[in-house]
């Protein structure tokens, strides 16, 4: 998964929690629902495997100290196996060092697919196993040789409902400060800025991969004046619209759906146009507690109610379809995946983006720091 967007997961999970609305123990159920694991025996340390455990490395946050309701603990009284939290960042470097190092100390990891892909490539990650891993419990074209899709967000286009008269309804209207006037703001990071601005270039959806980076940093290069702010964390793109510093801004669903809900609408989202990026589990070589034990706990996160429990929580996509009407309702509108929000929306193509995103990132970055 983008470390950026779970490191703002937990920031959600804290301030719905300071704001009362939710529970300490929800949050930390939530918390552990993320990383995918039960929070046990943390520390300032990194966690050490075992044959009856697993160690899933993650981006890091606040530490967890009860059980994880929505994988874990389910896990462990599946199998008798354990799954313990290390917060000190599955890098491609990290990952490498782990498994030529010849004893690594890792098994599972929340990782880019498309970094879990080049790895892999270099026999640094297990294939999965879809003998165990049901290929039918992920979305279709979101499972990879070496990683499993675990669920979903999404940038969409959110705007301060009081500015306009009528809402925008594309990624044109985005760029059009003509007809919607005010600053705007995107992403520091690139991802899904690319194909924002080749959709507001005229590019078809189905014509955006390979993306045409010389067309989309030309359209990002012109309308940098209109940009107030490239946002780097979820919480300053929620501020960038409370304070008004923005009228628009393509940020994560999550904080699109909490600006909705907090102020009754006055600033709301749109799906269409919204460009969907999938997180994913993978598995290192050679991981000490086993590939098969791995394999099983990906399996388990499939569940669709552990699914649908981490989406009531924190406004994640299920990656399993059968999650969808699990949800209520009333919160359907918010599910990125769900069946009228997604053929909204264009997917993150991870071949792309395993070949190409550390260039590209680099140039992007020449253009909105210039």
């Amino acid at each position: 998964m983008n470390r950026h967007f779970q490191k703002d997961l937990f920031d959600i999970l804290q301030e719905r929690a300071a704001k009362g609305q939710i529970s300490r123990r929800q949050m930390l159920q939530g918390a552990a629902a993320l990383l995918g694991t039960s929070a046990l025996g943390l520390s300032a340390g990194k966690a050490q495997a075992a044959e009856d455990r697993l160690v899933f490395v993650n981006w890091g946050g606040d530490a967890m100290d009860a059980m994880d309701e929505a994988f874990g603990k389910p896990f462990t009284a599946d199998t008798g196996i354990s799954v313990l939290y290390d917060g000190s960042g599955p890098t491609e470097g990290a990952i490498t060092a782990q498994v030529q190092g010849g004893s690594p100390t890792w098994d599972l990891v929340d990782a880019d697919p498309f970094s879990s892909q080049a790895l892999g490539r270099k026999d640094l990650m297990e294939p999965i196993d879809y003998d165990i891993v049901d290929p039918t419990k992920q979305r279709e074209g979101f499972g990879w040789e070496y990683s499993s899709s675990c669920y979903f967000y999404s940038y969409v286009i959110a705007y301060d409902a009081t500015q306009f008269d009528t809402p925008p309804t594309s990624i044109v209207d985005f760029f059009d400060t003509e007809k919607f006037p005010g600053k705007r703001s995107m992403y520091k990071w690139g991802a899904g800025m690319w194909e924002a601005a080749l959709l507001a270039d005229g590019v078809a959806p189905a014509d955006l991969y390979p993306l045409d980076l010389e067309r989309a940093h030309a359209k990002i290069e012109g309308f940098k004046e209109h940009i107030g702010a490239f946002w780097g964390g979820g919480a300053e793109s929620q501020s960038l619209l409370l304070n008004g510093d923005v009228s628009m801004a393509l940020i994560w669903n999550t904080r699109a759906s909490l600006l909705e809900k907090d102020t009754d609408g006055d600033i709301s989202f749109i799906w269409q146009d919204g460009i969907v990026g999938p997180g994913g589990i993978g598995v290192l070589k050679g991981n000490p507690g086993g590939k098969e034990a791995a394999m099983k706990y990906i399996a388990g996160t499939q569940d669709p109610a552990r699914q649908a429990m981490l989406f009531e929580l924190m406004g994640n996509g299920p990656s399993n379809p059968a999650a969808d009407a699990l949800i209520a309702e009333e919160n359907r509108r918010f599910n990125p995946m769900d069946p009228a929000n997604l053929p909204k929306q264009v997917p993150l193509d991870t071949d792309w983006y395993e070949e190409n995103y550390g260039s590209a990132l680099d140039n992007y970055l020449k253009i909105i720091s210039a």
